[in-house]
């Protein structure tokens, strides 16, 4: 409803006749989902998920730009890693923001929002080296897994498992990408 309320129709009688009243009721001004976490636990969840979910975002946009400029002579590996680290990378943001809605919160909703919350810097120059590529998403993962665990803690003081246990299986997931690219930097030495 364009003028901001909702009206749901109401069937009443009057002088034998059916007739249908609308009743105005405004519209919902905010996301309410219920929970049983208090507001300040929800609050605290949200404001530790949120950066991982914008970190996310722009590890995954790094990823898919490193795999799509790559050259030299790993290309078809790195290619292949790049872009099975990046759908990863992807369905986690999902699930992180999901998780955000059902606590309670709200999260992220443009681009420029990544950008004021996310961490992780940006790579906007026109040519990087493969190796220089595997190193900065390396120490990205890196970082994104130290966040994770913060966010845990976070999550764990404000009894909010569910969350904790995702954080888990994506501290594990940044590892195994860091562990791989740490060993194929190894490789190419």
């Amino acid at each position: 409803m364009s003028s901001g309320t909702h009206t749901p129709a109401r069937k009443a009688q009057a002088n034998g006749r059916r007739i249908v009243v609308e009743k105005a009721f405004p519209a919902p001004s905010r996301l309410a989902t219920p929970s049983d976490l208090t507001a300040q636990e929800a609050q605290g969840i949200t404001e530790a998920i949120n950066p991982l979910v914008a970190d996310l975002f722009a590890l995954y946009i790094k990823t898919k730009n490193y795999h799509w400029h790559l050259a030299g002579p790993h290309f078809r590996d790195y290619h292949l890693l790049f872009d099975e680290q990046a759908d990863q990378i992807f369905d986690a943001t999902d699930l992180l923001a999901e998780r955000v809605r059902k606590v309670g919160g709200s999260t992220i909703r443009s681009i420029g929002h990544i950008g004021q919350l996310q961490t992780l810097a940006d790579d906007n120059e026109t040519f990087v080296p493969a190796q220089q590529m595997v190193r900065t998403l390396m120490q990205d993962n890196q970082s994104l897994a130290q966040a994770m665990r913060a966010a845990h803690e976070v999550c764990d003081r404000c009894r909010d498992y569910a969350t904790a246990s995702i954080l888990e299986t994506l501290i594990d997931e940044a590892e195994r990408r860091k562990w791989f690219l740490f060993e194929v930097s190894q490789a190419s030495v």
